[in-house]
Order: C-alpha cells, then structure tokens, then sequence
C-alpha cells in the first residue's frame, strides 16, 4: 500500500483549451501563472457531479451554495466559495474549472479535487477521484497542452504554475478511524507513514513533470469537527474533541513539515508554502468571538448534536436536517466542512501571510516568483556591514 498505485484512466473530459495563445513570460507575474489544484471537499469544485458516488461525496443540491455567490450549487462543500477561489482571485485568475466539466477552459489551471479522496486509493475506493488518478489526469492536460503550444511554451507553464494540495482527512477519518480491518493492520504511526509516503511521491511525480512551486493546505483539528465531536466516544469528555482524531491529523501535519524541509534540500528549485492551519483553525473554534464568529462548535447546517450528522440538504439517508439562521457566523458549515467565511479567512493568510505564521514562502511569493523572505532576512542579518538592524 505504501506503493503510489496508478489506475488505468476512465474516460473524463478533455478540457477545452481556449485562450492559449497568451504569452507566458518568465517574470512569473500573478497575470501569468497557471493554478492546478489537487485534494478532496476542501477544494472539490464540482469534479464529483460528473462521476457516480453518494450524496455524501457531492454538494451539487441546496442549501450548498446559498450565499448567491453563485446562481445555484456547483458542488463545493460549502455555503459559498472555498479557499482556491480566493486564492485565483487574488492571483488576478478566473475561478480554476473542474477538470470533468467537458466545457471547462483549462488556460489558467484546473482543478482536479474530488469530495472524499484520499492520498491512498483504497480510500473511499470506487467513488471517488483518488490522488493518483488526479495525476493522471494532470497528464491528460499536460499532453494537451503540449498539443496546442508546442513542448517549449507548455514546459514554460507548466514550471511557472502553482500546484496547491490539500488532502488527507479523509484516509485517517473514513480510511483508518471509520476501518477496524486497516486500524487491526496498522498501528498510528505505520499509518501516518504510509499517507506521507504517498504523498511525498506524488509531490516528486509533479516535480518530475515540471512543477516547481508548491502550495500546501495541512489537515485541520479532525476531532473538532462537528461530525466527530458528536461520535465522540470519550463519555468522561462529553462535548469535547474526538483527540484520537486530532492527534492523527497533527501527526500528519508534523511529518509533512519535515519532508518538505527535507524536498526543499534535495529537489533543485523546488518552492513551497506551508502554514499552520490545525493550529489557526483551533483558536477560531475555540475563541470564535474573536475572529468575529458566534459559534465555533455547531454545524449551520446539519442534524442532531452539533448538527454534526451528516444530512444537510436531505438527500441522505436521513433526510432530516437544520439550517441556521446565518452562516457568517459559524466556522463551520456541515459536520465536516467550514464557511465560505473561514475559507477567505485563511486564504488571505496563506496569500500574503508573513513569515512568523506562512512560510518559507506565501503564496503572494510564489506567483510572483519573490526570494524567500526568510532568505532576504538572512541576506540582511548576514550583510556585509551588519548595522542595518541599528
């Protein structure tokens, strides 16, 4: 399992490439560099409605989307837009189509992401996008690019793109706390290593492929969710975070940190950024009123306590399900996924953040292909008359 399995392809959509003729210089400005975007229903704009699963693994119903951002539900798990839509916003980018929509125009990036993928394929297995098919998939547009701007000027976009990344919950959630038979298999920490040993080949098979600046969205506090806060089994704890959860989730975080430490040394200009988000996250859960929430705990939109049972929209199994009465003021959406507020939130932090919380580059830096401000500190302290601090 430890292996990066690849899958032979289903037959998903070509995008449309349209508008392809734009010069893509080397100055790497925002106006220039592609955004391809890897990982589950953090970032899943809509991939989901085009293959066959459960409801449970699509948003493409109301009250998803209800903020009127759009016109109707794309497939996003949230009230409104998530996090990569900020992102390309801020990038001076359209919003980054869903690769399976046949008459998506992949000029500016695509977005690979499915609800429920995990980095291993067992996964979810069958209903969802896996990691390595979404590679696979990032291959079928590579090649078309190729096709449509010669191998110079698609080697060009493709090193100049951002490749943001953001999955894994759903392999410690539904793929080892929710199986007995993989938990019986693995302890933890075997586990953990797996999911990163995994990952890590995937990251190397797109720096194989050209891509050279990394974005990187680490797994939240698991435990807090509203979904497992509610099937907390620690009744001495009632009300409380599922910690088995949470620990997995920072184990993961750790172990990423060191390999891209690690990925930075060995790959010759690879770039990335990385934050802290299970630790960002925690303070708005635990101090919403300070970040201008009311609610850090309960789901807008779900049933039972915390509305963490997964039912929001009624097309599951339980069909019954809560709306609450505004979603600005909630961290969290459903039982498993935040606002759209939460989602601009740290957006914005990951865009432009400063060193002390995003790092070694934010985003900002790696479209706009800036030095490391954390290289440019060490420049300044190290400078060869040593007063510019005076």
């Amino acid at each position: 399992m430890a292996r990066l399995i690849f899958h032979s392809s289903e037959s998903f959509p070509v995008c449309v490439i349209l508008s392809l003729l734009l010069s893509f210089s080397a100055s790497g400005s925002s106006s220039n560099a592609a955004l391809f975007i890897f990982g589950d229903s953090t970032v899943d704009p809509g991939n989901n409605n085009y293959i066959k699963t459960t409801s449970e693994n699509q948003a493409n119903y109301k009250p998803y989307g209800q903020n009127g951002f759009f016109d109707k539900p794309t497939g996003r798990f949230s009230d409104g837009r998530v996090i990569v839509d900020f992102i390309a916003e801020y990038a001076k980018l359209p919003l980054i189509p869903p690769f399976s929509d046949p008459s998506a125009d992949c000029s500016n990036g695509v977005n690979f992401a499915s609800g429920g993928a995990g980095v291993l394929p067992e996964t979810h297995q069958g209903l969802v996008i896996d990691l390595p098919r979404q590679l696979e998939n990032f291959e079928v547009v590579q090649k078309s690019l190729v096709e449509k701007l010669g191998e110079t000027k698609a080697s060009e976009l493709i090193s100049e793109a951002v490749y943001f990344i953001s999955i894994g919950s759903n392999d410690y959630m539904g793929g080892y706390l929710g199986n007995p038979k993989m938990q019986e298999d693995y302890n933890p920490e075997t586990y953990v290593g797996m999911v990163i040993g995994n990952l890590t080949q995937a990251i190397q098979v797109l720096y194989e492929k050209g891509g050279r600046k990394f974005a990187f969205l680490s797994l939240s506090p698991l435990g807090c969710l509203p979904a497992l806060r509610a099937l907390n089994p620690d009744k001495a704890n009632e009300g409380g975070c599922f910690e088995a959860a949470s620990a997995l989730a920072l184990a993961h975080n750790n172990a990423l940190t060191a390999v891209l430490t690690g990925l930075e040394h060995i790959l010759k200009g690879f770039r990335y950024c990385n934050s802290n988000f299970y630790s960002w996250l925690d303070d708005r859960i635990t101090h919403p009123a300070m970040y201008g929430f009311k609610d850090g705990a309960n789901a807008c939109c779900g049933y039972g306590p915390y509305r963490g049972i997964f039912t929001c929209g009624g097309t599951k199994n339980i069909t019954e399900y809560e709306l609450c009465e505004k979603a600005d003021d909630h961290v969290w959406w459903d039982a498993f996924h935040p606002t759209e507020r939460i989602h601009e939130q740290f957006a914005k932090a990951l865009w432009n953040g400063p060193p002390s919380s995003v790092g070694p580059y934010n985003v900002e830096d790696l479209f706009l292909n800036r030095e490391s401000r954390l290289t440019k500190i060490a420049d300044i302290v190290d400078g060869p008359d040593g007063n510019h601090f005076q």
